[in-house]
């Protein structure tokens, strides 16, 4: 079998000199051991490893689809970091009224608040992989100086789809992730969530001035080469709001002019090697062509099948056996694929009732998804602890009462 490469993160307490050191003890250590594509392991043993890690995560990758690792026959590339416990600042300015605006957010990558919300999405597609693949052609085009008006690439993702399906997440998660794999390249990375429901403001002038001034400030980070910037601007589909508003006499022209400033910024800042730009939107039919024309990946992000919803269970499960909310910690298999080889096996009974809960609640967002365990909880347990059996019926009214409520909006 060819040996397959893969990424493994160091997330350090703090910035060491030792990292060859703390390399080879990990690498020790995985090598005792089997451990699933995903795991994030925080529970060490080596009295060296607990002074200087604070976790490790395994990269995904589907060539390993799901299986425990045999770190003997895998060729890993190491990614070691502190993450930033900053926080989130905000980029605010004020109307000619003197009253605030937020332009936007800004955090620092690697960030302690991001660091796993990579592998906690969980999809049916490689669309992660699928990404990251993206990202690393689009910076290794721009590093090498390829003349993007031959070969098309405006560095530019747009990820639309239904409510509650983990676009904007995954923006986040994958300009987290990026800032890690991309580390030899640049030293950290700034994620910038773009307001743009605050760059209309009431007064039209002053909307104008708002948007050069937001990008003013994108554009002086980019002169630093060493910081890689990502620009996330959520519901793209509101400067097409905008803009058809404007066209139909219903608002300002000036309105116009400040979605078309937006654009042209947008393509400003897309010419430096150090940008990646990150799109959403939750109404797919009416982005602006102008801006679907801009975008080199469009992917459609639907809600989650049967296999995936498994996971997101499991996930969800095995957090509350290590809180030991639920007791006994029983044994369910990590994926879909594998609890229906063995479903039919009386000691795996409870993993052929996961496969229905799963297969039950087909229809429902990734959001809602994570709360069917809190509200099974909330409105169906009464102690403090409960069983795997009786949790797994508290699940299936809470899936339940969600449909009900999603009937009364639709």
């Amino acid at each position: 079998m060819e040996c397959q490469s893969l990424c493994v993160e160091v997330v350090l307490k703090f910035e060491s000199s030792d990292k060859e050191r703390i390399k080879l003890a990990c690498d020790s250590f995985l090598k005792s051991g089997r451990f699933n594509p995903g795991n994030i392991i925080s529970k060490l043993q080596d009295p060296f490893l607990i002074d200087n890690v604070e976790c490790i995560i395994i990269g995904d990758h589907s060539a390993f689809n799901a299986r425990a690792i045999n770190f003997s026959q895998v060729a890993i590339r190491w990614f070691m970091y502190v993450l930033d416990r900053n926080g989130v600042q905000v980029e605010a300015d004020s109307d000619e009224n003197g009253e605030a605006i937020n332009l936007a957010t800004v955090q620092q990558l690697p960030s302690a608040h991001y660091y796993d919300l990579w592998e906690s999405l969980v999809y049916d597609t490689n669309v992660k992989e699928n990404l990251l693949k993206y990202a690393a052609t689009s910076m290794l085009y721009a590093d090498k100086g390829v003349n993007c008006n031959i070969i098309s690439c405006n560095k530019v993702i747009l990820l639309h789809g239904p409510p509650g399906t983990g676009k904007t997440s995954l923006c986040k998660a994958l300009a987290h992730k990026l800032s890690i794999r991309l580390n030899k390249r640049f030293k950290r990375g700034v994620l910038m969530e773009i307001n743009s429901h605050s760059l209309f403001s009431k007064w039209f002038s002053e909307s104008g001035k708002l948007v050069t001034k937001m990008f003013a400030r994108i554009i002086e980070l980019l002169h630093d080469p060493s910081i890689i910037i990502f620009v996330l601007v959520d519901e793209i589909e509101s400067l097409t709001h905008a803009r058809e508003k404007s066209m139909s006499g219903v608002d300002p022209s000036d309105s116009i002019r400040v979605v078309n400033a937006v654009l042209t910024q947008l393509d400003q800042i897309r010419k430096h090697s150090n940008v990646l730009i990150l799109t959403t939107s939750n109404m797919t039919a009416a982005i602006d062509c102008a801006f679907v024309d801009r975008a080199d990946v469009k992917l459609f992000i639907g809600l989650p099948g049967a296999e995936a919803i498994y996971k997101i269970y499991h996930s969800c499960i095995e957090e509350l056996f290590n809180a030991h909310i639920i007791v006994p910690r029983v044994l369910l298999p990590d994926s879909y694929q594998q609890a229906d080889q063995v479903r039919d096996l009386i000691q795996y009974a409870d993993a052929n009732t996961l496969i229905n809960i799963s297969e039950i609640s087909v229809g429902l967002s990734g959001r809602a998804l994570r709360k069917v365990p809190f509200l099974a909880h909330a409105l169906y347990i009464d102690e403090d602890t409960v069983n795997i059996q009786s949790f797994f019926n508290a699940m299936i009214s809470a899936i339940k009462h969600l449909e009900d409520d999603k009937k009364h909006f639709t």
